[in-house]
Parts: C-alpha cells; sequence; structure tokens
C-alpha cells in the first residue's frame, strides 16, 4: 500500500440492504418466524457498527449464532480471519453459503456453516473461536450465551444483541432491580457492560421490542475451590423467591433454614440480605461453605 493509501472499509455493494432482504426471502421462501425469534438486519451500517462494538480483528475466528440471511455474517467477513456461523433453520442454512459465495467470493473459503441447534454445539470446524458475535434470538438469548462461553473457553470477546430488558439484566450489578441470575452467571466468565442501543427500524420485520448491544470480556472466574456447578445451583436458589432473606431463599439448597444460615456465616454474609445484593464472589463463597450432608440413617 502506499503512502497515499488509506485502509478503508469495502462499500456497501455487497451487504444486504432491505430490498436485497426482502429478495432473498422471496426466492428462499422464508418466513421469519416470532417462534424462532426471526428479525434480520437490513441496514449496513448497523451490521458494521456490531462488528467495531465487538472489537472483531483480522486475527480473530468468530462464531456467530443465528445468521439468518446473512447481514451480520457478510460484515464479520469483511474484517475476521474466519467466521463459523450455527443456524437452526435448515432452509436459512441451505442458502447462506451461496449468498456469501455470491457477495464475497474472495472470503467464501473462510466461512463455515454448522446447522444445528447452538445449545447442542460442542465443536465447532475451523480455528478456535476468539470472539462470539450474534444478533440472538430474543426467546433463547441468555442460555445461548451462557452455553457458548461454557463451551468454548477460547472466546474471549463477545457482542450480543438481544432484546433491550435482557441487555439490561445481563450487565446489571448486584443492588439493581432488575440484577438477577442472567447477571450473576454472565459475570462468572466476563466482565459485562452495556454497548449501545439498536432501533427497530433496522429490522425487518421491525419487532415489537428495542434492542441492546452487550459486550463481555473474558476473565478469569472466581477464585473458589466450588464448582461452576455447585456455584450456579446457589444463584438458582437464592433468585427462585429473590423477595425472600438469603436465609429463607437458601433452605431447600441447603437443607433447612438453620443450614443455610450457618453457610451464610461461614462465608461472611448478612443473612437478612436478599440474593439481588451479592457478588458473583460471594455466591461463590457460600458454594464453598454448603452444609455436609448427614449421613443416611
Amino acid at each position: 500500500m502506499s503512502s497515499t493509501e488509506e485502509p478503508t472499509a469495502p462499500d456497501n455493494t455487497h451487504l444486504l440492504g432491505a430490498a436485497d432482504i426482502r429478495e432473498l426471502a422471496a426466492a428462499f421462501g422464508v418466513k421469519p418466524t416470532k417462534q424462532r425469534g426471526q428479525n434480520f438486519v437490513i441496514d449496513g451500517n448497523t451490521v458494521r457498527r456490531i462488528v467495531r462494538a465487538g472489537g472483531v480483528t483480522a486475527e480473530d475466528a468468530v462464531v456467530e449464532v443465528g445468521p439468518g440471511l446473512g447481514s451480520l455474517t457478510l460484515a464479520l467477513l469483511e474484517v475476521a480471519e474466519h467466521v463459523t456461523a450455527v443456524e437452526i433453520d435448515p432452509l436459512l442454512a441451505q442458502h447462506l453459503p451461496t449468498t456469501v459465495r455470491a457477495r464475497m467470493p474472495e472470503r467464501a473459503d473462510r466461512f463455515d456453516l454448522v446447522l444445528s441447534d447452538a445449545m447442542e454445539v460442542t465443536e465447532l470446524p475451523g480455528p478456535p473461536p476468539t470472539a462470539l458475535v450474534a444478533n440472538l434470538p430474543y426467546n433463547v438469548a441468555v442460555p445461548v450465551l451462557l452455553h457458548m462461553l461454557a463451551t468454548f473457553p477460547s472466546i474471549e470477546r463477545t457482542l450480543v444483541m438481544v432484546q433491550s430488558e435482557v441487555a439490561d439484566r445481563l450487565a446489571a450489578k448486584p443492588g439493581n432491580k432488575v440484577y438477577g441470575v442472567p447477571s450473576v452467571k454472565a459475570n462468572w466468565y466476563a466482565d459485562v457492560k452495556r454497548a449501545g442501543a439498536i432501533g427497530r427500524n433496522v429490522f425487518w420485520p421491525a419487532p415489537n421490542v428495542d434492542s441492546g448491544l452487550v459486550s463481555l470480556i473474558r476473565r478469569e472466574p472466581p477464585k473458589t475451590t466450588a464448582t461452576r456447578q455447585e456455584v450456579f445451583a446457589v444463584v438458582d436458589a437464592a433468585f427462585a423467591q429473590r423477595r425472600k432473606t438469603l436465609r429463607a431463599a437458601l433452605a431447600g439448597w441447603a437443607g433447612s433454614p438453620a443450614a443455610a444460615e450457618e453457610a451464610l456465616r461461614g462465608a461472611g454474609i448478612d443473612h437478612t440480605l436478599r440474593g439481588e445484593m451479592l457478588t458473583v464472589e460471594q455466591f461463590a463463597a457460600i458454594a464453598e461453605h454448603k452444609p455436609k450432608a448427614e449421613a443416611a440413617q
């Protein structure tokens, strides 16, 4: 590249606009369903914004969940070394490789497609993923996100677009009224923050809710002798009855209210608090102090 040349992003001709999305959907016989939360992004600037917010670089192997007709896929292929898309819909999966070859033939060899429910994916083709970038179906966003983070520890950065309320819950801090199970479990894996809002008019069909971007940067989980499953069991118990004090909410988990109080005391936590006040590290401390079950009589 000469000194007078400046690196510029490719033009928009290969990205999918509103007319392209409708044309492809009609040609393939695709009818977006609420059941699968299918709302396709129709704005090139939005998908490029998502790629930037995800910090995707030329060294990244990106996994995308729910690529749909390929709006975000094409924007990821502009930048990333490799993109693997996981699609549950056989009709969409059938046509996406063709769209990639037609729109970005020079990058088609950097693309893989997996036809599967993301919740059942345990391995991926290509290099280990370093980033997860996805427009997640609203009805399964949290379980899919947590499954991918647990299954692929090589994922360093994640940028997901989800329903705005889900984004708020994922990024909430202790003491916030929407802080709950998704907040704590996401924090086990990563530092989580809101990364922007997305309007309804960039989708087809337009959803009835607003969307938000959530950034997750992988970090070491809390130092604890308890397993992730043991910690998550405490989290689930604490928020199953979130209006109750921890002594009452954890009674079933510990075996009795008195046993729950013993565990809380061992962890140095006030038994009159509620789960919404605790950090993931504090939940881990509680898990470490679960009373041993008495030997069967």
